[in-house]
């Protein structure tokens, strides 16, 4: 039995393209994995920790190898908490909109905290090795306009600052597979929209089946 952990970053639960397609990639996945267990990390239902001096002070005391006060302790503990349903993984699953030409700043809020040296990642002077159990991921991405087009408004060689950020962020701490959905045209009216949902939940229940 393994263990998936689902990363839900849109706060729009009825009609989020990320959501539905995620969605249906669980739906097969649970077909093809029933003992499996699935987790949802829903980032607008949690509590963050500020990223305040205590926390900054606890960091730095790490990477300095200077005794923590009883406050940074204290303070990274909260950060060991958060960043625990993610090392306890055995795969990942995000759906994440693209916002702004980026991510949500609730999803970058997340990764700023939980992405630190002896927590999601190590260091030794010289590289970096990532600390996560998981090396599989599985990303759904969702668009309001069409990224991937030659002829497109947005080129992603451009504006494309969602996928190639996450991905790096996914290899850094450990991630070594990653396939992605991409659903797009989200905003071109209905018809353009279903089409376009429809196609992406077919390849995510297809990638389900073998992930």
């Amino acid at each position: 039995m393994e263990r998936m952990l689902y990363v839900e970053a849109s706060p729009r639960k009825k009609r989020s393209a990320s959501i539905e397609v995620s969605r249906a990639f669980i739906e097969a996945y649970r077909g093809a994995n029933p003992e499996d267990q699935i987790e949802t990390f829903d980032i607008w239902a949690k509590k963050f920790p500020e990223f305040d001096e205590s926390v900054l002070e606890a960091k730095y005391a790490g990477l300095s190898g200077v005794p923590r006060t009883g406050d940074q302790e204290k303070a990274w503990a909260s950060i060991q908490s958060l960043a625990r349903p993610f090392l306890s993984a055995d795969k990942l699953l995000l759906g994440v909109p693209l916002w702004n030409f980026g991510i949500p700043y609730r999803l970058k809020q997340l990764i700023d905290l939980i992405t630190q040296k002896d927590v999601l990642f190590s260091f030794d002077g010289n590289s970096f090795r990532g600390l996560m159990k998981a090396r599989r991921a599985t990303v759904v991405y969702a668009r309001g306009l069409d990224y991937q087009s030659s002829h497109s408004p947005t080129p992603a060689e451009f504006y494309d600052l969602q996928k190639p950020y996450v991905e790096m962020w996914l290899r850094f701490i450990g991630i070594t597979s990653v396939e992605s959905v991409i659903v797009e045209k989200t905003l071109l009216g209905s018809d353009v929209d279903n089409a376009s949902r429809q196609h992406a939940k077919q390849e995510a229940a297809v990638l389900a089946s073998h992930f």
